[in-house]
C-alpha cells in the first residue's frame, strides 16, 4: 500500500521507494485516540492505511469545530505545526480503529537533503494541500450545506455513513437536525 501511494506521484524510482519506506513505522491508533492535540507540536506525518480521522479546533465558546476529515490513502499532519515547530492549532482524532505509516520530521529532513526527488514530492504535497484548502474555503462561501454534503458523498461514499452525525454537521456548518433533513432529501 505505501509503495503504491508513492508510485502514484511518478517522482521516485522503485529503489528509492524500497529504501525510504523502511523509515516509516506502522502505528495503530484506537478509536477516539489522538494523532496530535491542539497545543502539542506535530513532529511526524502519517499515511492512513485504514480508519478515519477528523481534524477540529476549539472555538472561543469551547465548542469543537470539525473542519476536515482524513480517509485511507491520505497523508495527515498538523502541517503548520510540522513546518514551523509551533504548537498545533488543531486536534486530529481517530473516529475508528486506524492503522498508519508514520515518519518523523528529522527523517524527512534527512531524505530531503539527500535526494532531490523529495523537493519535487514535497512541492506536489504542498500544492495539493493549498488546493484542498482553497476548495474548502470556496465551498463554505459558495455552496449550500446540501451541496457540500453531496460533494463529500461523491468523493467518499463508503465512509460518509460511518461519520458520527455531530462531526458531520459541524463540518458542514449546520445543526444535526438540518443534516437529517438533507440526508432524507438526498438519495444516492
Amino acid at each position: 500500500m505505501i509503495q503504491a501511494y508513492f508510485r502514484e506521484f511518478d517522482v521516485f524510482s522503485e529503489e528509492e521507494i524500497a529504501t525510504f519506506i523502511q523509515l516509516f513505522e506502522r502505528k495503530t491508533v484506537s478509536k477516539n485516540e489522538f494523532f496530535v492535540r491542539e497545543g502539542e507540536r506535530c513532529s511526524e506525518i502519517a499515511l492512513i492505511v485504514s480508519g478515519i480521522f477528523r481534524s477540529f479546533y476549539s472555538s472561543d465558546k469551547g465548542d469543537d469545530i470539525t473542519y476536515c476529515f482524513r480517509f485511507p490513502n491520505d497523508l495527515m499532519a498538523s502541517y503548520s505545526s510540522f513546518i514551523t515547530g509551533n504548537p498545533s492549532l488543531e486536534t486530529m482524532q481517530a473516529l475508528s480503529q486506524s492503522e498508519l505509516f508514520v515518519i518523523k520530521k528529522e527523517k524527512i529532513e534527512k531524505l530531503f537533503s539527500q535526494n532531490h526527488s523529495w523537493t519535487k514530492f514535497l512541492k506536489i504535497i504542498a500544492e495539493q494541500q493549498y488546493l484542498e484548502l482553497e476548495k474548502r474555503i470556496f465551498q463554505l462561501q459558495k455552496d449550500s450545506a446540501a451541496q457540500r454534503y453531496k460533494a463529500l458523498l461523491e468523493h467518499q461514499p463508503e465512509y460518509v455513513q460511518l461519520l458520527p452525525l455531530q462531526y458531520l454537521a459541524s463540518y458542514l456548518g449546520i445543526t444535526q437536525r438540518h443534516l437529517s433533513r438533507i440526508r432524507r432529501e438526498i438519495s444516492f
